[in-house]
């Protein structure tokens, strides 16, 4: 895997809390072992809802997601690190992750950028019309 310094581009302001694994990747998608195609089923449930950001064009092929507290709880899977990278997410900034989540993110060359709810608030603004950039040197 090739080391990260930067992640730059448009950024998903989602904003949500508690997203558990299920949300991120349905149990539906788990019957494979391969890292490839769980993009499809990433957000099935968010993305089954008329006018949702992930479907918006706007914001397609970004890289950042922007979430709220406790990004990531739930079950163990790694499916849900695959899905994200398989979407094309190579970050994702929020309040908090689930432990075993950001270590799955780490694994899979995803960063986890933990920052004060007041900054993910104004994150989200600034990512609703602009580019985000992470840059960790």
């Amino acid at each position: 895997m090739k080391p990260v310094s930067t992640v730059s581009g448009r950024a998903y302001p989602w904003g949500a809390k508690n997203v558990d694994t299920d949300v991120i990747i349905p149990a539906h998608w788990l019957k494979t072992i391969t890292r490839t195609g769980l993009g499809r089923g990433a957000f099935e449930t968010v993305r089954a809802q008329p006018d949702n950001l992930f479907d918006d064009p706007r914001y397609a092929g970004a890289p950042i997601l922007i979430a709220g507290d406790n990004f990531g709880c739930g079950s163990s899977r790694e499916h849900a690190a695959w899905a994200l990278a398989d979407m094309g997410i190579a970050a994702v900034i929020a309040p908090s992750f689930s432990d075993i989540f950001s270590g799955n993110a780490f694994k899979n060359g995803i960063i986890a950028v933990v920052l004060p709810q007041d900054a993910i608030d104004r994150l989200i603004e600034v990512a609703r019309t602009d580019s985000v950039t992470i840059d960790l040197e």
